[in-house]
């Protein structure tokens, strides 16, 4: 079993453990009930300077503990200071230390969109994302069978919220752009391998749709790699390990926006 599809299992069974505490109609009570989901294309779309998504992240396989995090909401109250476009809050528990009890806080302490950055595989897992408040929901490409990627893209869309599509490859894209995705990711880093590359994101976005909203993801520890994306046409950069792990987000979040 590939890395991913081990990420992806665990997520889905530690969900299938939520479900037994909280019946899917009731989960859909609790979604109905939030306020309607921000407007993350609005958010995301580009404009003369790069768009930042900073993310809350507490762990990763790669690298294992990066950060503490024991206030989440205050650090996304910093990202957002600092003049992120938007906020990723890992939610996977076993190998990333998240939780949606992070994406609920993090969502009560700021006004910016809000992404469940997860291994989803199921429609439970959807509708979890709404009633914790999220705005945007992590769709993997390489994770699901097109016909699955399309009926859960659909049930985002329909319960107010916004996919960000993730591929690793030409063919992944060609997926995304076939299901209508309007925000394509690139992430530099391959979850089967977890290895880097971080000129995937340029020989991939020429053929992400001129309607789609440029996503390149991952591989950024400084203003150039956010400099490097950026000159390959990306309109949104997602950042992590580079501000848990440096000391001051403000501040790396408003020099990163700069290039």
């Amino acid at each position: 079993m590939s890395l991913l599809a081990e990420l992806t299992a665990g997520s889905v069974e530690d969900a299938q453990r939520r479900r037994a505490d909280l019946p899917i109609a009731d989960l859909e009570r609790l979604a109905a009930g939030r306020a309607p989901a921000l407007d993350a294309l609005a958010a995301l779309a580009p404009i003369d300077e790069v768009r930042i998504i900073a993310e809350v992240k507490r762990a990763s396989p790669s690298r294992g503990a990066l950060a503490t995090i024991s206030d989440p909401a205050a650090l996304a109250r910093d990202y957002e200071r600092g003049g992120a476009s938007a906020i990723s809050v890992l939610t996977e528990e076993r190998r990333f230390g998240g939780s949606l009890d992070d994406l609920r806080a993090v969502r009560a302490a700021v006004g910016i969109p809000v992404l469940r950055k997860d291994f989803i595989a199921t429609s439970y897992q959807v509708f979890e994302a709404r009633a914790a408040g999220a705005d945007i929901v992590l769709l993997i490409v390489a994770a699901l069978e097109q016909p699955l990627l399309s009926q859960l893209h659909d049930l985002v869309a329909d319960l107010g919220m916004t996919a960000l599509v993730e591929a690793h490859s030409a063919d992944e894209v060609s997926r995304a752009a076939d299901i209508g995705a309007t925000l394509i990711g690139v992430n530099a880093r391959d979850l089967s391998t977890f290895e880097l590359d971080r000129d995937l994101f340029g020989s991939l976005s020429a053929r992400i749709p001129s309607g789609a909203i440029r996503v390149a993801e991952s591989a950024v520890t400084s203003e150039a790699d956010v400099a490097h994306y950026r000159a390959a046409g990306a309109d949104v950069v997602l950042v992590g390990e580079a501000l848990v792990t440096g000391g001051d987000p403000v501040s790396t979040l408003r020099r990163f926006r700069e290039v």
